[in-house]
């Protein structure tokens, strides 16, 4: 289980809940298969097949979301309903109007939704009670607050809030780059996306990153909205101005120190989510640190 993206959430520390008790509250909206004629169903899932919906570790705890959609692209039932509109528009001699045209657009959607195929998803995320933490693997916002929304309609008061930090992302990346200085603890790589106040936007790709050129760019007015860093030779990932971690990858050295732990597949999953978790937990730390820390009205 290695989370590839991160969208940030805070808990507070005094969040008196315990993993039963979540568990009980998201045992009432568990995802159920979807009906001949539901186009979608979403609801808890277990992250462990067989398992309960809530895999605790040492604290660290991991849910999962599960999505059942069906696939029935509108082109499908426009032509399936433009081919009844033509037979009824022959048999009865008259022309179909607009109202009539979107009655039988619906009807042909309940009759194809049976036999639509039917995709799945989950979307996973790690809860870290000792150091306030609420972190969804998605690469889409949509996805997230697709999660959040199902959380809350699920838990009772749930007080989550978005991650802030003093300095801005995007102003910190900046400075960085035009001093060609990281904070304590991380690299720059060699992946880098400018943009200037109307919007232009320059990209490096595998690019060194000591050139002229790009601190002419800085100097222009463009300021870094993408960087591509590695934390402590165990971490690397892409952070963005909208305070995302995107692009997560857990070095070799991670890797390594995961391999050959636990004898069967329970105790594997339990050993790299634990490393995982302990990994993350310690990278959050730094770089809200590195963004001046959390803003004493979000702390």
């Amino acid at each position: 289980m290695w989370f590839k993206n991160l969208y940030l959430y805070r808990l507070p520390g005094n969040w008196a809940v315990d993993a039963g008790q979540l568990e009980e509250q998201l045992a009432r909206l568990t995802l159920q298969a979807c009906s001949a004629t539901d186009p979608r169903s979403i609801g808890w899932v277990a992250p462990r097949d067989a398992g309960a919906l809530i895999h605790s570790v040492n604290q660290q705890w991991l849910l999962a979301l599960g999505v059942e959609e069906k696939l029935l692209p509108a082109s499908i039932v426009k032509r399936f309903a433009s081919d009844k509109a033509k037979d009824i528009e022959e048999a009865e001699g008259r022309r179909i109007g607009r109202k009539e045209m979107r009655e039988i657009q619906e009807q042909m959607t309940l009759e194809l939704l049976p036999r639509a195929f039917i995709r799945s998803r989950r979307t996973h995320a790690w809860i870290d009670r000792g150091n306030g933490w609420l972190v969804i693997d998605s690469s889409s916002p949509a996805k997230a607050e697709e999660f959040l929304e199902q959380l809350h309609k699920s838990v009772h008061d749930v007080p989550t809030k978005a991650l802030k930090v003093a300095q801005s992302p995007s102003a910190a990346m900046t400075g960085w780059v035009a001093a060609g200085e990281p904070p304590a603890g991380f690299t720059l790589d060699q992946d880098l996306e400018l943009r200037s106040a109307e919007k232009a936007t320059v990209r490096y790709v595998k690019h060194t990153l000591e050139g002229e050129e790009i601190r002419q760019h800085i100097a222009a007015g463009k300021v870094v909205t993408r960087l591509a860093m590695t934390w402590n030779d165990r971490i690397s990932f892409v952070l963005d101005d909208q305070l995302q971690v995107k692009r997560l990858a857990f070095l070799d050295i991670l890797k390594e120190q995961a391999d050959g732990q636990g004898e069967n597949e329970d105790e594997r999953f339990d050993s790299d989510f634990t490393l995982m978790s302990g990994e993350l937990a310690r990278l959050l730390d730094d770089l809200v640190a590195a963004l001046g820390g959390e803003p004493a009205a979000a702390a």
